[in-house]
């Protein structure tokens, strides 16, 4: 079974609490119903609401009461009434909905536009500052065919086929994959979903992938399989990524806090060893070489003669300006 994350039940709540206001003396199964949850984890969500509220006073915190098979929720007229839109909130949205108007492929034209030109008459002229915004989700180089056949494999429930180029081994693999979601990121776009071969969920950027091709298949995931939290680090490295062994001084040490790291080693000098995966040196390279000594690539040797070539030209006579 699948664990719920912080911010799916955070979402169930939000959406929960005005809810059952106006459903005043509701009775707890069709409460249940009505929300498309147990009466378990109905029951659980309700203890729950006795620890929200806009305050730590008593008077200050939701009231729930189900005792007797209805349910009643009170003090909670501060989450109950509708919301109001700041104006960057409300230009946030603006654009979001303009960018995802542009996503290739879209079947839910006609909603977001609604949505958007609603959102923009309410918003007046402070959606000015919106036109003065542009996103691009051209995905960097990632065929409009590729995408639009990704988020069809999501939509229709069905096993995608993959020629995917892994970079830090130079190499083409072959792999079935039941998908579970296409999203932008970082300025590229990514399939997440189930690899077959891998045995385990995976996120592939799509720019990457040589061919796709939509198989007659069900690509339902396995039970219990679902998306990672929307606030977990796109990045996710596997063993087919290459390793790489980085030595950092004291002024790089926090390298190995903000990246996933397998293993880190401290010396008695203050330096740290530390071991990495990556599908991709290039953001590799411009780290160490942003960090301007504080880290050294130890292994592989190739990637360290690289970059040891890169920073002898950059220091070369005549290679940048002088102010």
């Amino acid at each position: 079974m699948a664990v719920e994350t912080a911010t799916s039940r955070l979402t169930r709540l939000l959406t929960m609490v005005p809810w059952l206001v106006n459903r005043q003396g509701i009775e707890l199964e069709e409460a249940a119903r009505g929300l498309d949850v147990s009466v378990e984890q109905l029951e659980s969500d309700l203890n729950l609401l006795f620890l929200c509220g806009y305050g730590q006073m008593p008077d200050e915190l939701i009231e729930a009461d189900w005792e007797e098979g209805r349910v009643f929720v009170g003090n909670a007229d501060a989450i109950s009434r509708p919301l109001r839109l700041g104006v960057d909130e409300a230009v946030t949205l603006i654009v979001g909905l303009r960018t995802l108007l542009e996503v290739p492929g879209l079947t839910e034209r006609d909603a977001i536009e609604r949505a958007l030109a609603k959102l923009e008459a309410a918003a007046g002229a402070s959606a000015e500052p919106a036109s003065r915004v542009s996103v691009d989700l051209a995905g960097a180089g990632v065929d409009d065919a590729v995408l639009a056949r990704a988020r069809e494999g999501v939509q229709r429930h069905r096993r995608l086929h993959l020629s995917y180029h892994v970079p830090g081994r130079d190499e083409s693999t072959e792999r079935d994959v039941d998908p579970m979601r296409v999203i932008a990121a970082d300025g590229f776009w990514y399939l997440e979903g189930w690899c077959h071969r891998a045995v385990g969920t995976r996120v592939f950027r799509l720019d990457r992938v040589e061919a796709l091709t939509l198989l007659d298949e069900d690509g339902t995931p396995p039970e219990g399989v679902a998306p990672r939290d929307v606030g977990d680090s796109i990045f996710s490295p596997t063993d087919d990524d290459l390793l790489v062994t980085l030595r950092l001084l004291p002024g790089a040490l926090w390298v190995s806090d903000y990246y996933p790291v397998e293993s880190v080693s401290d010396a008695e000098d203050g330096s740290r060893t530390i071991t990495l995966r990556t599908a991709d040196t290039a953001w590799l390279e411009r780290l160490v070489l942003r960090l301007g000594g504080h880290a050294v690539v130890v292994a592989p040797p190739d990637l360290r003669e690289r970059l040891a070539e890169r920073a002898r030209a950059a220091l070369a006579p005549g290679t940048h300006d002088v102010d």
